[in-house]
């Protein structure tokens, strides 16, 4: 079976397409000048009908009857349609033929004297009247029943002159579809080509956007989409090095030091087995991470939504890690604004995983002695949690990226500290399931300030 392609079938349709219209604009052109053909026929024999009438009565009048008629009907026919004089007979010769007349001439008794009445049923009589009295009548048969050769050949030529437009009009079209067609699809072609690169993963490829069109919204949209794709693959491949970079730490360790202890380098003390008990917990955090995360993005964290106190909530996550601020020397304030009724529809073991996050984000990379404040504002429609620490800061350049996965900054906030750079990834996927917004912004204590916003329950959802 042939296959068309794309090209010919746009050919064919814009080909078809005008030879439908011109086929159309023919028919119609030929209907046209048809009927204004006969229609002007019409005009011209109702006007020599109306002069023939008008000079029969006055001859009848000077003859008082139709016997002069009868004698040369074809001279009077003539010489009456034509207004010639009475001397246009000694133009006429005895070899001459006559043209032929349509008309048709009664006397009061509707008898023929000139013409043949049967030829036809359309015609339509105009009496002829005498001192107000019908003395004959005169008709004229349908113009399309006696065109002469003349109007024949011009009917004929105009006729002609269409089939003449409408076969140059094709070839025209014929002409100017195939490289318009080509024009049209070179586009899609090219996109075609494109998503086939794409389909085996070159995501560099990019299509020109030369128009703003629908093709050319379609490849910056395919554009968009192949960038789209290219950041995910090279951030696929950080994971995945991230990832492993993470686990060879911990692992490296836990060898090294079980390989010394089979060895006998060390020996099976509390202190060995404590290190080893250590880095099998931080291995354990980094894998129940990457699961939390992994269910966020699926979207398959579940989510038990309730009304309930945001400020509540935020003091019990506070009041849980106050000893361990204590122990580190970091100075942890609580300020919930006065009258703030922070009622939120939320999950609040979700959200206290949240603060959790934050608490030990604060604890893990904030220096000894330091400071954390927590705020709590309720303003319009939300409200705005925010955790402010101190030093070490993040450069500003880099706070967007502080979400990110794995994402740390190695000069201050660095793996010696024990977390998994997860964390606030968790937190933003967190707070996005709340319809909320979570932001990093450079702390007046010269740390980070996490602002985090979350709509205000307003009345069952």
């Amino acid at each position: 079976m042939v296959k068309i392609g794309i090209t010919h079938r746009l050919f064919f349709s814009i080909l078809a397409a005008t030879c439908l219209a011109v086929l159309c604009m023919l028919l119609i052109m030929q209907w046209s000048i048809n009927r204004g053909f006969i229609q002007y026929l019409n005009a011209t024999a109702h006007d020599n009908m109306e002069s023939l009438a008008t000079n029969l009565e006055h001859a009848y009048g000077e003859h008082g009857n139709w016997d002069f008629f009868r004698d040369d009907p074809s001279f009077w026919t003539i010489r009456m349609i034509h207004k010639q004089p009475d001397n246009a007979r000694s133009g006429i010769t005895g070899k001459a033929k006559p043209p032929r007349i349509p008309l048709v001439i009664l006397d009061a008794g509707r008898r023929p004297l000139f013409g043949d009445p049967t030829e036809s049923k359309e015609i339509r009589y105009r009496p002829i009247n005498y001192n107000e009295k019908t003395v004959g009548y005169v008709g004229l048969l349908p113009p399309k029943q006696f065109l002469s050769p003349h109007q024949l050949q011009f009917l004929q030529d105009q006729k002609l002159a269409l089939i003449t437009a409408v076969l140059v009009l094709v070839l025209a079209a014929a002409a100017f579809s195939l490289p318009l067609a080509r024009r049209l699809v070179r586009p899609v072609r090219s996109l075609s080509l494109a998503i086939h690169e794409l389909a085996s993963g070159k995501y560099s490829i990019r299509v020109p956007a030369t128009s703003s069109d629908e093709l050319g919204r379609l490849a910056q949209d395919f554009n968009s989409m192949a960038a789209e794709l290219e950041k995910n693959e090279q951030a696929r491949y950080q994971w995945v090095a991230d990832i492993s970079h993470e686990l060879r730490t911990p692992l490296a360790i836990l060898r090294g030091e079980i390989e010394a202890l089979l060895e006998g380098v060390r020996d099976t003390t509390p202190e060995a087995v404590r290190s080893l008990h250590t880095e099998v917990i931080r291995l354990h955090r980094l894998v129940d991470d990457l699961h939390q995360l992994t269910l966020s993005d699926l979207g398959a964290l579940t989510y038990r939504k309730h009304d309930l106190d945001l400020a509540d909530l935020l003091r019990d996550s506070a009041q849980t890690h106050r000893a361990e601020f204590a122990r580190k020397g970091i100075d942890l304030t609580i300020d919930i604004e006065e009258g703030c009724r922070a009622n939120v529809f939320a999950d609040d073991e979700r959200l206290g995983q949240l603060f959790t996050n934050l608490f030990d984000n604060s604890l893990k990379y904030t220096d000894a002695g330091g400071k954390l404040v927590v705020r709590l504002r309720c303003g319009g429609k939300q409200a705005v949690a925010e955790f402010e620490d101190s030093s070490p800061g993040v450069p500003e350049g880099d706070l967007e990226k502080l979400f990110d996965r794995l994402y740390r900054v190695d000069a201050s906030r660095s793996r010696a500290s024990g977390g998994s750079g997860l964390g606030l990834a968790i937190c933003r996927n967190i707070v996005q399931a709340h319809n909320g917004a979570i932001t990093a912004h450079p702390s007046m204590l010269g740390g980070i300030l996490v602002r985090v916003i979350i709509p205000l329950f307003e009345g069952k959802p």
